[in-house]
């Protein structure tokens, strides 16, 4: 391959993977927790040097992003930060009683292995939870996770981790993981109006034999 064809074929890779390198960015400055143009450019000499020297595949993007669901995406993260970080302070400062932990098994819904990835890296900023293994072949992340004293707590963190897959499949999810979100929450909408008139009818039915 000659240096021009080579030239060009490092733009083009820049090119297909912006959105990443964008990602790996804010990534960086979350974890150095400074928000300034040093930190953005040396985030962006680390992402273009991770993504070069690993000579990793192309990541395979899904060609979709919502705007208005990134947008409250990356709102609603920084709100779970906030509120994660208030709950583990006064968990570590309730001296009258230790904040249970636990190891969950979380099997995603809709998860490829970039989906997964996204799903893991939010879920583990937020304090209070860490991946600590993801199972790729099963699509199953296990998660350590503080504050929690009975299964009703278990299911609640791992409900969290589904809300915040459907959060990122809203906003940067590829489009048949989208129909099958939105497959799923018709479904559910139709299954709880179906609930709700099954009781409305059995109640009439009690008041008309009462009479």
């Amino acid at each position: 391959m000659s240096p021009t064809e080579t030239g060009r074929h490092f733009w083009r890779d820049i090119r297909v993977q912006l959105p990443f390198l964008a990602w790996l960015v804010v990534l960086w400055m979350l974890l150095w927790a400074q928000f300034t143009v040093l930190a953005f450019l040396s985030g962006l000499v680390v992402a273009v040097f991770v993504t070069r020297v690993f000579r990793l595949p192309t990541v395979e993007l899904s060609g979709r992003i919502n705007v208005w669901y990134a947008a409250l995406l990356v709102v609603q993260f920084l709100f779970a930060v906030l509120r994660g970080a208030l709950a583990v302070t006064v968990q570590v400062f309730d001296f009258r009683r230790q904040p249970g932990a636990a190891i969950i098994a979380v099997p995603l819904k809709y998860a490829d292995d970039l989906m997964m990835t996204h799903v893991s890296v939010v879920s583990s900023l937020v304090p209070g939870s860490l991946v600590v293994e993801a199972d790729r072949d099963r699509q199953v992340l296990y998660l350590h996770v503080i504050g929690v004293r009975s299964l009703a707590d278990v299911e609640k963190q791992r409900e969290g981790v589904l809300r915040w897959e459907r959060r990122v499949v809203r906003a940067l999810g590829a489009p048949e993981q989208y129909r099958a979100l939105k497959a799923d929450e018709r479904a559910a909408r139709a299954g709880g109006v179906g609930s709700a008139g099954s009781v409305g009818s059995a109640g009439g039915a009690k008041k008309g034999g009462a009479r």
